[in-house]
Order: structure tokens, then C-alpha cells, then sequence
């Protein structure tokens, strides 16, 4: 008897195991993979269908950085561009997101990729050049795109091989619309939070500053009138410090904040839900994360991982090289659908872009803007500006 209730209680603990997995992965008409819980490693959940021979074979992979598919900012942005390509030509892709920040579990990543039958990956980040690196000399027949950062060996010498792509952005142009928009709506109390000071953050602030000056100088403001508060808090987290940081800024008058660093945006966000103040996103469109999104200052990552795609299927992938998208490539952009303007009108927002197409501005960037010797300039309060008053705080 007591062979016959253990034996009973096995069977029963199975049943519910079994119950248990297929709730987990239950699918829509017998073949297409609903969950889309993000895990770890080689537990990625899986986005389409199996393959035509009912294999789990993706031939095209992301693998993440160190945040998801949903953070509203890089990998969401790069996401939405595989998976549009992806339905729409009817390819099967897959996403994996490394278990720790380190080359060896984004090498890991990639390697689970190219198990899986990824022919193309892509890299959202500069976190993968050395990681990029390896992997295109290890894996001749896959393909890599990599945004906002070049393969190198750690030595930050550029190293392309024929089956990679790098792509960057021209981030001093998007800034520059945004920051020419938040002026032209009246706004001339300003902040530029911005999380470490990487290339890319700094030509956002570098662009966000000159196009509040071109603006300033446009309405006829007076000289000065512009105030810019400018900082770099060393992190791209929400933290209650960043969000004590944005909320002094408000209080002492700051109107509109540019969050130029990741998950710094949250805390910015929720500072300026307090004050009933505004905030700029960056990356993607960052509206449905808070009212007070007035609008965000975009690289066009949908497009442009949607495009680079398109030349791998089109035989005309261009491998070994590294270009940068900017306004005439349509690689910048603010999202003027869901933007919260008053006064700035799609009107106003194509003049300038067009004016940007045709290099009506010098928007200088980390390597253009100079000092009087002919060096880089160490920070935003450098800039030659006539209208804007940068204050660097720490």
C-alpha cells in the first residue's frame, strides 16, 4: 500500500509538472512561440516560427546589452527594426540576452546565435566592439552589425572584417533638433543630464546646446538668455541620486531636462512628475514612459537596423565598413506623431530638418569642436555659443 501511494504521489507531482511546462509554452496555431518573457543565455525565448524543416533554426539573432528588448531605449529600438524586417519578409529571428556586462557571456550570447543558425546577428552597442571582434575572425560565414561601435582588439584600433557592419549615428544632429524645437516652443530654462561621457552622449550634448543657440538667435533673444545647466552623473541608472539631482534642477527653475543616458531618463522622469516640469528622451520615441516626455531625441534604429538587413538579403551587405547616418540618410529624427508641442509644428520641424539635409548648419561634434590650440574641448562651457549660457555642474 504505502509502494502504491508513493508510486500515486509521483504520478501526480508529474502530471502537474507537465501541466505546469505547457502553460509556459503554450503557442497560436500549434507552431508560433507566444511567451515573450526575457531570459537568459540559451533560454531566450524564441519570436517566430520554427523554420521550414520544423527545426529551432533563427537565422537572424540580436543579442542584448546589458538591458532588455522592452527598456524603451537602445535594444527596444534595434528589436523593432529585426522584427519588422523579420515578419515582413517572413524570416525566423530570435533575440538573447547575455547573464552578466562582460565579453565572455556576450561571446557566449553570440556563440548560442550561431548554434541556433543565425546567418546575421546584431550588436546594439559599444559594449560589443571587442566581443564583435572575435566573433567575426571565429565565424567567417555569419554576418555582424554592430550599432554605435567598431570591432577592435582592446586597443580601440579599428578592425573591420568583410563579414561586419558598423554603424554610427550623427547624435550631434539630434540633439540639435532638439534642442532648436525646445526653444522655438519658449522654453530658456534648460538641463542636459547626460549618463557617462562617451562620444555618443557627448554629441548629443554637444548638438542639444547649438540648436537652443540657433533657435535663441532666430526669435531675437538676447544674448545669454538661454540657460543651460549641463552635467554627467556617471551612470546610465535610475537612482534616487539621479533623481535628487534632476529635482534641484527643477526647483531652482529649470523647465525641460534632455536625459541623455539610459535608465538616468526614469529618474529624470519621475522628478519631473513631481515638479510638473518637462523632460526630452533620447534613443526612441520615450512618450508613452511619462506625460512628461515633451518629445525625444531620436536615432533612427528601426530604420537603419530594418536597412542593413535589407543589404545581407539583398547580396549587397556592406561588410568591412563603418558609416555614420545622419539627417540625409534620415538616421536622426524627432518623433513629431507623439511629440507634446504647443507651438513647434511639423511645419517648423521639416523646415529645420531640411536645413540640416542641406548643411545650413556646422554642428560640431566630440572631435570638431575645438579649443583656440586646436584641441578637443574638455567640455560644453567650450562651445561658442552666443545666446546659450552653459553651466557644467558635477
Amino acid at each position: 500500500m504505502k509502494l502504491f501511494k508513493k508510486a500515486l504521489s509521483i504520478a501526480l507531482v508529474m502530471t502537474l509538472v507537465f501541466s505546469l511546462a505547457a502553460c509556459g509554452t503554450k503557442s497560436n496555431n500549434g507552431n508560433k512561440n507566444t511567451n515573450t518573457g526575457n531570459t537568459s543565455g540559451s533560454e531566450a525565448t524564441p519570436e517566430v516560427t520554427k523554420d521550414a524543416a520544423g527545426s529551432d533554426q533563427y537565422e537572424i539573432a540580436l543579442i542584448t546589452d546589458i538591458g532588455t528588448i522592452d527598456d524603451k531605449s537602445f535594444n527596444q529600438g534595434a528589436w523593432e527594426g529585426v522584427e519588422a524586417y523579420a515578419k515582413e519578409n517572413n524570416k525566423t529571428y530570435k533575440y538573447y540576452k547575455p547573464t552578466e556586462k562582460s565579453d565572455d557571456a556576450y561571446l557566449t550570447s553570440i556563440d548560442l546565435a550561431v548554434k541556433g543558425g543565425a546567418k546575421i546577428i546584431v550588436c546594439p552597442g559599444y559594449l560589443f566592439e571587442v566581443p564583435v571582434h572575435t566573433a567575426q575572425t571565429k565565424y567567417p560565414d555569419v554576418k555582424f552589425i554592430i550599432l554605435d561601435g567598431v570591432p577592435h582588439a582592446g586597443d580601440y584600433t579599428p578592425d573591420i572584417a568583410s563579414n561586419s557592419y558598423s554603424i554610427f549615428y550623427a547624435e550631434q544632429e539630434a540633439g540639435f533638433l532638439a534642442g532648436y524645437a525646445i526653444v522655438k516652443e519658449g522654453y530658456t530654462k534648460l538641463g542636459f543630464m547626460g549618463g557617462v561621457a562617451v562620444p555618443a552622449v557627448i554629441r548629443y550634448g554637444y548638438g542639444f546646446a547649438q540648436g537652443a543657440d540657433a533657435a535663441a538667435k532666430e526669435l531675437g533673444l538676447a544674448d545669454g538668455s538661454v540657460d543651460l545647466k549641463y552635467t554627467y552623473v556617471g551612470n546610465f541608472d535610475a537612482t534616487p541620486d539621479n533623481q535628487a539631482k534632476a529635482a534641484s534642477w527643477y526647483n531652482e527653475g529649470t523647465e525641460v531636462i534632455f536625459a541623455c543616458g539610459g535608465a538616468v531618463g526614469n529618474s529624470v522622469m519621475k522628478a519631473a512628475e513631481a515638479g510638473g516640469k518637462k523632460v526630452i528622451g533620447v534613443d526612441v520615441d520615450q512618450a508613452s514612459e511619462s506625460d512628461t516626455v515633451i518629445t525625444s531625441s531620436m536615432k533612427n534604429l528601426k530604420k537603419s537596423v530594418f536597412d542593413a538587413l535589407g543589404t545581407f538579403y539583398n547580396n549587397t551587405f556592406p561588410g568591412g565598413t563603418s558609416v555614420t547616418l545622419d539627417a540625409t540618410t534620415e538616421g536622426v529624427e524627432l518623433p513629431m506623431d507623439s511629440s507634446r508641442f504647443a507651438k513647434f509644428t511639423k511645419e517648423d520641424y521639416t523646415a529645420i530638418y531640411d536645413k540640416i539635409v542641406k548643411k545650413e548648419f556646422t554642428i560640431l561634434n566630440d572631435t570638431t569642436a575645438l579649443d583656440k590650440d586646436g584641441k578637443a574641448i574638455a567640455d560644453a562651457s567650450g562651445l561658442t555659443l552666443q545666446f546659450v549660457k552653459v553651466q557644467m555642474v558635477k
